[in-house]
């Protein structure tokens, strides 16, 4: 991790001022975006969610999150500091297809993504997944331990959502700070590795 340094011609102890980096936290509907950026934002986090109602019904499935009584309809909002130098600005997107409209908006300027997966609904992985793949923009699949509980081997999932071996699979618990940050810093790792294949300083 980056530590703090001083800057070459600004005085011995100057610090360099920290850069601020935007990461999106995508996936599917109730896979856990909102609790991932509460658990790991050091502010209190910006949330844009309504109750859910019966109209919903109809597109949401609550089979497997019976206890979800709200939604997130436009992005939840956080910061995490990786170091002195390391600023992460954390937008989570709306998961309902309906809202899919704001994902370019909520995406705009980011290095790169964690798409939250949840093994109990996998087909709702597929959109997120190629909307990232489709636009070039770096991501890492974080499968969501629910309860702790991690039901599928990792490999398993990778095979299951035909994931190029470059793409990198991991554990995470979104209810957890430690658990998250490590996903945080698997992504920043991956975005910085493209950034330098690519040229890029």
């Amino acid at each position: 991790m980056v530590s703090a340094r001083s800057e070459r011609g600004h005085g011995v102890g100057t610090r360099i001022a920290p850069t601020p980096t935007k990461i999106v936290i995508a996936g599917g509907f109730a896979v856990g975006k909102t609790t991932f950026v509460g658990a790991v934002s050091e502010i209190d986090p910006l949330r844009t969610e309504a109750v859910m109602t019966v109209a919903s019904v109809p597109t949401d499935d609550l089979s497997h999150v019976a206890n979800k009584t709200s939604t997130t309809v436009a992005m939840d909002f956080g910061r995490i500091s990786l170091s002195d130098e390391l600023i992460l600005y954390l937008f989570g997107t709306p998961g309902q297809g309906r809202f899919w409209f704001m994902w370019d908006d909520v995406c705009h300027g980011a290095i790169g993504a964690v798409v939250l997966v949840d093994t109990r609904r996998l087909e709702d992985s597929f959109g997120p997944i190629d909307y990232f793949e489709n636009r070039g923009i770096p991501f890492i699949v974080a499968v969501n331990a629910f309860e702790g509980v991690l039901r599928h081997d990792l490999e398993d999932v990778r095979e299951a959502l035909g994931l190029d071996r470059s793409v990198a699979v991991v554990r995470t618990d979104a209810r957890l700070k430690d658990s998250c940050t490590q996903a945080l810093i698997d992504l920043v790792e991956l975005a910085l590795q493209r950034a330098k294949k690519a040229g890029v300083r």
